[in-house]
């Protein structure tokens, strides 16, 4: 059995914060209204609005925080979920880390998104650290009761769940779960229900490949979701970082091109997919913030018919990227996508929460880098931080202001907002047709800006 690598950064961005309000999970989540067939995969109640899942798995045993959404963002009722609630499968047990990685998606299509949960401390049968992954499902009435996901494997220490991914990655127009397990990443191929889920693990790669993170999206423009795969490969006695790319298809994920990382074993971010150039292919962002020393930096893998192409690395050493790189600034150590302009191409939002502003150390930042017919540019890039004119909070060491972005449009005016945390408060920040504005800013509710779900 392979030995799992546990990634520091795997779960960092549901963890960051602790909403101040509970609800108990048996009172009534908010109605909506007849159930409306639903295109957003974390509206979970079906009102067309955004939903707010955030997890907390060292609360105990581990719940996840569930803020339904409005269209003006957050409400102001937060319900509280986990292994102690009705209808949802295992026992409430310190250490279980329930709600370490959460993924989003209608994976029964009744028009409610759902809400796949892992908690990678389960032990089972006596068996340490084993893992679950549970489907939580939506409804009328937001999310309730849950399914167990079956294993691909049984041995202790497998860590099922340890990151997840949703997508159709065979094409036939429904929703599948990929997850880590093991170091291995698995698709699980089937059919997913209330009363039973029953599907098969489909072993991604069967190389010599300690898998850590997983990235889902559409890069070629065929029906299926295709999966990039980050991980380690063993060489000359150490692990060295790669991204390997996976083509969707009717039977099988077919492994494309791979790319090196220059990080070691515990080192991976995350990532997301978006057409940075509106090619109608998806590319491929990258975040290691751990390399070099905690400086940090941002691969981009240009998509193409066939798969991912060539591929560049920007970080405060690129022109037109202000600050410089530093020691534990940890550029890339949250990424997010979405249209902020509404020009049709995807912008990129970067968190720096390490960066150092005079003397106060790790009060964090956020660059914005522009979509453009020659790809993701750093060309009018848009710097944020606490000392920015018009956004909220002072300038405080240790905000890590920028620890967790997201890119959402929540009012429905075509522009994806930016929000981001920090520890002296969280923040929304409005899209426009030049760019992130600070006028309008809000401090929202702590806790709800980590559960924008992409």
């Amino acid at each position: 059995m392979r030995t799992p690598l546990r990634l520091a950064l795997a779960t960092a961005a549901v963890t960051a914060l602790t909403s101040s309000l509970l609800v108990s999970p048996a009172r009534a989540t908010p109605a909506s209204p007849a159930a409306a067939r639903t295109v957003l995969p974390d509206d979970f109640n079906g009102d067309g609005h955004r939903d707010y899942a955030v997890g907390h798995p060292h609360d105990g045993g581990g719940r996840v925080a569930v803020t339904y959404g409005t269209s003006r963002g957050p409400g102001s009722t937060t319900v509280h979920l986990g292994q102690h609630s009705p209808g949802v499968p295992g026992a409430d047990e310190p250490g279980d880390e329930f709600g370490g990685v959460l993924s989003p998606a209608d994976f029964n299509g009744d028009g409610y998104g759902d809400l796949a949960v892992s908690s990678i401390g389960e032990a089972i049968n006596g068996r340490d650290r084993r893992g679950a992954v549970v489907i939580l499902w939506g409804s009328p009435r937001g999310l309730a009761g849950g399914t167990s996901v079956p294993s691909a494997g049984y041995q202790a220490w497998n860590m099922f769940g340890s990151d997840l991914a949703t997508g159709d990655f065979d094409g036939d127009g429904d929703v599948e779960l990929a997850a880590v397990e093991s170091s291995n990443a698995f698709v699980f191929q089937g059919t997913y229900a209330r009363g039973a889920i029953a599907v098969r693990p489909v072993l991604v790669d069967r190389g010599h490949f300690y898998a850590s993170n997983l990235i889902a999206g559409k890069v070629t423009k065929d029906r299926a979701t295709d999966l990039v795969v980050l991980g380690a490969v063993p060489r000359n006695s150490r692990l060295t970082g790669h991204a390997r790319f996976f083509r969707g298809g009717a039977t099988e994920l077919v492994q494309g091109r791979s790319i090196p990382l220059d990080v070691v074993e515990d080192e991976m971010g995350s990532g997301v997919v978006a057409d940075f150039d509106k090619d109608g292919y998806g590319d491929i962002a990258i975040g290691t913030p751990l390399a070099n020393r905690g400086k940090g930096y941002v691969t981009v893998w240009r998509g193409g018919a066939k798969g991912p192409t060539t591929h560049r690395r920007i970080d405060q050493a690129t022109a037109g990227v202000s600050g410089t790189p530093e020691s534990g600034d940890r550029f890339g150590a949250s990424l997010a996508a979405g249209d902020i302009d509404r020009d049709g191409r995807a912008d990129l939002a970067v968190g720096v929460p390490g960066e150092d502003l005079g003397a106060k150390a790790d009060a964090g930042s956020v660059h914005v880098l522009r979509g453009h017919r020659s790809g993701l540019t750093a060309r009018a890039a848009q710097y944020l931080d606490r000392a920015t004119p018009g956004v909220p909070g002072p300038v405080t060491a240790g905000d890590a202001f920028g620890n967790t972005v997201r890119l959402a449009d929540h009012d429905h005016d075509g522009r994806a907002d930016l929000h981001t945390t920090g520890t002296t408060g969280s923040l929304r920040l409005h899209g426009s047709a030049s760019g992130i504005t600070s006028r309008g800013a809000t401090v929202i509710p702590e806790g709800h800006v980590v559960g924008i779900l992409r």
